[in-house]
């Protein structure tokens, strides 16, 4: 199976890899990101002996003696009869004093709340063998507080890490690598499906219609990722009945707290906090402030921001009863095709677009280079109304205004002129206007707007 993207934590890993000295790695992220392809892919390059095991949630013993197996097969090694945690872990890092020898523990927390003190015997194993060992311990973990209380100053294991790696979702282009047989137009629809979960993304056939991705992969009874969304939550939040409903309300698209609390049946606003808390934490909400009133709790808003997640809320959560009972095609055209043409992809374009800002920022190609991107708040004097704009970006010259377009009809300069009439109007002053458009544009380029056409994103 091919490997794409991950380019920057690669190159980590792989020096990390390829050191003489004993080095520790941890990797965490949410579950399906991709954390054990990524290791795979490293050592596979740089074809140091690795020693892979998957902790599970068993007993220290039956963990212990499935390591043993492992090491044995990797290793040509007699049976071992070890029964402790320590004990392997131990010989492991004796093993690689002569020889580099990668030991991954893929899943630690299952291993952890197994074995008493892990964390103080690992800590104890590295400070013993820090000038002695060519170990490469990589420990990751799709429980993402466990993992983060690992880096904490109250742990054994603080300061021991020689490499974090907190694993997130590609974003657009990278996930495209996964369907390259498919129109632009069609990368930004799956992407706004899918998102840039790597699993996910190796699901999709490019041979197929977006459509017929969509009913096999999700909007079908029995779908692969039917269940996908409920069985994560399900593992990690115990009243689900409460995160229902605040992803309800957040994809009808309320975002500001009250309204949340309002548009729900969560019982408090304590209770509300806690849910979007933990939201955050698994990284499928988040928290926007605008940038020119990054401080302000009241213009600060919470957005679903994963895309299947999104998606599932939207339609297949919402008429989860008619799915049962229809045709998939039929489900699929009345209630998913105008409004996520017409609504839902719109909005994701414009996500794709940061996305896209941010990627050319990192490669250098920015000038100035962004210093800020995100909402801008304002309040108009004229109408004496507020609101937001979606896409602004701040640089040492000031702002610059982005809208993104993704229409069938090409961009005219009648709706260029009235949209910077529009932001005109509100006070904000910026010095370059950029335009993104699925279809192009019938207007030209000036110094002070510019176009960036949908072919130019891929």
């Amino acid at each position: 199976m091919r490997f794409y993207g991950r380019k920057r934590e690669l190159t980590q890993l792989k020096k990390l890899i390829s050191s003489d000295d004993m080095l520790m790695g941890l990797i965490y992220g949410r579950r399906r990101i991709g954390k054990s392809e990524l290791v795979k892919q490293a050592i596979k390059e740089s074809g140091i002996k690795s020693i892979f095991y998957e902790c599970r949630q068993v007993t220290e013993e039956s963990n212990v003696q499935s390591m043993c197996e492992v090491l044995s097969d990797v290793l040509g090694l007699p049976k071992l009869g070890y029964m402790k945690a320590e004990e392997i872990i131990d010989y492991i890092f004796k093993l690689s004093k002569e020889e580099s020898i990668v030991f991954v523990l893929d899943e630690y927390p299952y291993l952890r709340e197994n074995v008493k003190g892990l964390d103080s015997i690992i800590q104890a194993l590295v400070d013993k063998y820090r000038d002695k060992s060519k170990l490469k311990l990589i420990v990751l973990g799709s429980y993402v507080e466990v993992m983060k209380s690992l880096l904490k100053e109250s742990n054994p294991l603080y300061g021991r890490t020689d490499l974090v790696i907190d694993l997130k979702q590609m974003d657009y282009y990278e996930s495209a690598l996964f369907y390259p047989n498919m129109t632009y137009e069609d990368k930004v629809r799956i992407y706004s499906v899918f998102g840039g979960v790597p699993y996910y993304n190796r699901l999709v056939d490019d041979k197929k219609s977006v459509k017929e991705n969509v009913i096999e992969l999700v909007a079908s009874p029995g779908a692969r990722l039917e269940n996908e969304v409920s069985t994560y939550l399900n593992s990690e939040i115990s009243k689900i009945v409460n995160a229902n409903e605040v992803f309800e309300a957040l994809a009808k698209g309320f975002s500001k707290f009250s309204d949340i609390l309002s548009q729900s049946h969560v019982s408090s606003s304590p209770t509300l906090a806690d849910v979007l808390d933990k939201l955050m934490k698994m990284e499928v909400v988040e928290k926007k402030a605008p940038i020119n009133d990054e401080k302000s709790k009241k213009k600060s808003g919470y957005y679903i921001c994963d895309n299947l997640s999104l998606f599932y809320y939207r339609y297949i959560f919402k008429y989860s009863s008619q799915l049962k009972i229809m045709d998939p095609e039929v489900f699929y055209d009345k209630y998913i095709d105008k409004d996520f043409e017409e609504f839902y992809i719109p909005l994701r374009f414009e996500e794709i677009c940061v996305q896209y800002l941010i990627r050319q920022n990192r490669l250098g190609v920015m000038d100035p280079v962004i210093e800020k991107i995100g909402k801008y708040y304002y309040d108009d004097p004229k109408t004496k109304t507020n609101g937001e704009f979606d896409v602004v970006t701040l640089d040492e010259k000031g702002y610059v205004f982005y809208e993104a377009k993704f229409r069938k009809k090409k961009t005219s300069k009648e709706v260029i002129e009235t949209e910077i009439s529009q932001v005109k109007s509100t006070g904000l002053y910026c010095y370059k206007y950029v335009f993104f458009s699925r279809a192009g544009f019938t207007a030209k380029e000036t110094e002070d707007i510019k176009f960036i056409k949908l072919d130019q994103m891929f």
